[in-house]
């Protein structure tokens, strides 16, 4: 039964990046706006219970507990994890899913509100035109339904709202944006960087355009360089929901949030051919609850999203919600990382730096730019950082006594790491179904999981180890040491698709606005919307995506299309 209480103008499902984007535009155009989050509600600064700890004050010194190994066998691999931030992520014993024996798939979530928002790497980039146009140009897959100029004033819109600092480059393949002053290179980066531009023409690198303030907006300070951030910002300095999209949807009085609230599935009216609602299993009384609105957004994280519109079946769609074309689930991507690169640089010992810099150095894509590759499509960009060893390099040092420690005091010998970030291709046998034979405690089937990295893929993994070779040699680089650590798709973090835009709703999902061709007044705007991954971080492709589709949705509304 609808009643006041539960009937809402829009909902929002899940409070992570394009949740708390959907909540701050629905919101500051006059929605009502329910945002329902699976996990705990998580306030700013109050509920950050680690920002402030020193090393020496954690039981364990950040090392793995038996707990860990038990309870957190996934989440604990990702490079956020530790005794600091365990909090924020899943138990993965009480949050099942499954893979084939022989494809792992390591999937990274945080159930509270805020989400991953909290935990990201912050690395923020465009999509380029070329991008948006590379599927048609391939003939892979399906076409992006919009273009880079479609979204170029929604990337300017978030950018300056959520504060990303870089450096405009004029490079095609990375285009430029609204960004706030730099942060800057270290001594040895620059070496690196004047290196590359003075040997290649087609490479250059630059600081990496990060999520981090450098300067004070909207209440947030200044980043204070303490390389905490996945414990939590008590100054705001980096962009999460917590501290930035769901303090202003809340400022405008339409916000209601309700956490602790697990959607189940989206309710269709096969008489009005929408959905009506959403229902819902409260995660503390398992009671079930039932609410509505005019307009749903689904914004749960690329595999959450996808589990709500498989789960979400009806006479109209035996097969999930919208599902008619039998794409969902499937054209599952995650970038390839960890072809990683380190060489040690001499002559810089009278050179330390500032801080701890939480951000690092960019070399943009610049393969299959103008020259076709002949052993793979697409390309990467390259991650890393210089940095001063600590007092633990002393532990490939032979030596005792007090000389010996007199010179651990002293910082370590500088080195220099690059690591590739690889584009994968979208293949239609990397999906998720639901398993029913594995349920979690609420009696809710689970994802199967089944997704690989391919041809296409290793070929390019080949060349990122030598690219990363040739530009740490040519800027002097010593004892150059190359690994290629196993790919694991989710591993990046970045796992994208498996309810793709596109053109036509034979072959997608979604239209060119994030509307479910099918059930045009739910709207999906995590990373299961993107037909292609190209190589940059996505987040904040996820972030302009959202805003755009907000306001398309308060304008359908307000047409009486929706």
């Amino acid at each position: 039964m609808k009643t006041k209480e539960n009937q809402f103008d829009a909902i929002v499902v899940g409070s992570g990046i394009s949740g708390g984007w959907a909540a701050k535009e629905l919101c500051e155009q006059g929605l009502k706006t329910l945002v329902l989050e699976r996990g705990r509600d998580v306030k700013h600064v109050q509920d950050y219970p680690t920002m402030n700890k020193a090393p020496w004050e954690f039981d364990h010194r950040g090392k793995e507990t038996e707990e860990i190994k038990e309870q957190y066998y996934v989440q604990k691999k990702t490079y956020a994890f530790d005794e600091s931030t365990k909090h924020f992520f899943v138990n993965d014993k009480e949050n099942p899913y499954t893979n084939p024996a022989d494809k792992e798939f390591r999937w990274h979530r945080g159930y509270h509100v805020g989400g991953r928002s909290l935990t990201w790497g912050r690395q923020s980039y465009r999509l380029s035109p070329m991008d948006f146009e590379a599927n048609a140009k391939d003939g892979i897959a399906v076409d992006w339904p919009i273009r880079y100029e479609d979204l170029a004033p929604w990337y300017d819109y978030v950018e300056q709202f959520a504060g990303i600092s870089g450096q405009n480059e004029g490079l095609a393949q990375l285009p430029d944006g609204k960004f706030q002053p730099p942060m800057e290179m270290f001594c040895v980066e620059k070496k690196v960087k004047s290196a590359i531009e003075e040997n290649w023409t087609d490479r250059m690198m630059t600081i990496g355009r990060t999520a981090n303030l450098t300067k004070p907006i909207h209440n947030r300070a200044n980043c204070q360089y303490r390389s905490l951030c996945s414990r939590g910002c008590p100054y705001g300095a980096y962009f999460s929901s917590n501290a930035s999209t769901l303090p202003a949807a809340e400022a405008t009085g339409n916000l209601t949030m309700r956490p602790n609230s697990i959607v189940e599935s989206v309710i269709y009216d096969e008489n009005t051919k929408k959905a009506s609602g959403v229902r819902i299993i409260d995660a503390e009384t398992s009671e079930t609850h039932v609410y509505y609105a005019k307009v749903i957004f689904l914004c749960a994280s690329t595999l959450g999203s996808t589990w709500i519109m498989l789960n979400s079946k009806s006479n109209a769609f035996p097969n999930g919600l919208g599902n008619t074309s039998e794409t969902l689930g499937k054209y599952l991507m995650d970038h390839h990382f960890q072809v990683n690169t380190v060489a040690d640089f001499e002559g810089y010992e009278d050179k330390y730096h500032y801080g701890f810099r939480p951000n690092g150095i960019y070399v943009p894509r610049f393969r299959n730019i103008k020259d076709k590759h002949p052993d793979f499509l697409r390309g990467y960009g390259m991650q890393g950082g210089a940095n001063r060893q600590g007092w633990g390099y002393g532990n490939r040092k032979l030596g005792f006594g007090a000389e010996f420690k007199d010179e651990l005091m002293k910082p370590g010998p500088w080195e220099m790491n690059l690591n590739a970030f690889g584009e994968c291709l979208p293949y239609e046998d990397n999906a998720v179904e639901l398993n029913y034979n594995v349920t979690d405690k609420w009696g809710l089937p689970t994802l199967h999981i089944s997704a690989e990295f391919k041809e296409n893929e290793f070929a390019m993994r080949k060349d990122m180890a030598v690219t990363q070779v040739e530009m740490l040699e040519a800027a002097g680089g010593k004892n150059i040491r190359t690994t290629d650590t196993d790919a694991i798709p989710g591993y990046g973090i970045h796992e994208m698709g498996t309810a793709r835009m596109g053109r036509d709703p034979k072959t997608s999902m979604l239209n060119g606005f994030n509307q479910l061709h099918e059930v045009q007044n739910v709207f999906v705007t995590d990373g299961s919307a993107m037909t292609s991954s190209a190589c940059q971080n996505p987040s904040l492709t996820y972030m302009a995506l959202t805003a755009r589709a907000a306001h398309y949705a308060v304008d359908q509304l307000k047409k009486r299309n929706l």
